[in-house]
């Protein structure tokens, strides 16, 4: 009997990385720094993470119902990260219903509106952040300090105290405050120790390269050196600007999303050096202390036009610009 046979277009290539092993492995390399977040600032932060995994999976199955999809779909660890990445992009204490609003935003308008997975534009978890702090500013601005801080409840990000300050890093947390998460923040952006645990799974077994982080952060660490210093040029602190935000958070695991992000490593150059510029700019010069969301959801906007212009040409392409030469004419120079 014969064997049926799969006809489609090349690369054809098996492998057996699937989408659901992708999504669920870059899960668990976010749990360290989820972990730390409850550790730091106490049961909401990980009652709000409870609240917006369930609402992201609710949602996908309720939509995808709707649509006559299968639901089994709900389970291949996308829904589940969606939810993952917004908990972590919000401060520990907000009420319970505003993670459970970013979820159903993040997969409907930000995820199904497009198709489902694979056809989404922008990342949806930043796009359910930019909805909950166009919304309702104030509970995404107000900040907890970890649970051991002896003096207040709430407080500044390292960032706008930095900006508050106008540039005195003396009274901002120290370098070594931000790498092991003493600080305020959001839940999964404060332990920067934890998130790179967790980046080093992701390179080490090839999840990602280290094309759009490592050019990210360099792009930020280099402009606010040379220009975020209160000393003249190139007397910022780049490891202040590195450590405090949530840029560690943003590179490695949202910027760096396969569905929102370009194919080339050419182009994952270009996609890093744009998020870095607009996060530089943005925390310089905006009112808001902070630039990762946004710059990232803008370069994903960019995204086809990097695919467009950075992906390597096939085999046998010939610009429209520069005609093959007729065999008459390679002829007649042989010729000559």
């Amino acid at each position: 009997m014969a064997e049926s046979l799969t006809v489609s277009i090349g690369p054809h290539i098996k492998d057996s990385l699937t989408t659901k092993k992708i999504m669920w492995a870059v899960t668990i390399s976010l749990l360290p720094a989820g972990m730390a977040g409850v550790f730091i600032f106490g049961l909401n932060a990980l009652l709000v993470t409870v609240a917006a995994v369930a609402a992201a999976l609710a949602t996908e199955f309720v939509i995808l119902s709707a649509r006559k999809k299968d639901t089994s779909a709900v389970w291949d660890g996308s829904a589940v990260l969606t939810g993952l990445l917004l908990a972590y992009n919000l401060p520990p204490q907000v009420p319970l219903w505003m993670p459970i609003a970013g979820s159903i935003f993040a997969i409907a308008f930000g995820k199904q509106v497009f198709g489902g997975l694979g056809h989404n534009i922008f990342n949806p978890a930043l796009a359910g952040r930019a909805f909950l702090m166009i919304s309702w500013p104030v509970y995404m601005t107000t900040w907890q300090k970890p649970r051991w801080a002896p003096d207040t409840v709430t407080g500044a990000t390292p960032l706008a105290c930095y900006k508050n300050l106008e540039g005195v890093l003396a009274k901002c947390p120290s370098n070594w405050d931000l790498f092991i998460g003493n600080r305020g923040g959001c839940i999964g952006e404060v332990c920067v120790a934890a998130l790179i645990i967790g980046a080093a799974y992701l390179l080490i077994r090839r999840y990602i390269t280290w094309h759009i982080p490592l050019t990210y952060i360099g792009v930020v660490a280099f402009m606010s050196w040379a220009f975020n210093g209160t000393s003249g040029l190139f007397s910022g602190d780049a490891l202040f600007f590195v450590l405090g935000g949530g840029l560690i958070l943003g590179a490695f695991f949202m910027a760096t999303d396969y569905v929102t992000s370009p194919l080339s490593a050419r182009g994952k150059v270009i996609f890093g050096i744009g998020c870095g510029v607009l996060t530089f700019l943005i925390r310089k010069f905006a009112g808001y202390p902070e630039g990762v969301s946004y710059s990232i959801l803008m370069m994903n906007a960019a995204t086809p036009l990097i695919d467009r212009y950075a992906l390597p040409k096939w085999f046998g392409y010939v610009s429209s610009q520069r005609p093959l030469k007729t065999r008459e004419k390679r002829k007649k120079e042989g010729a000559a």
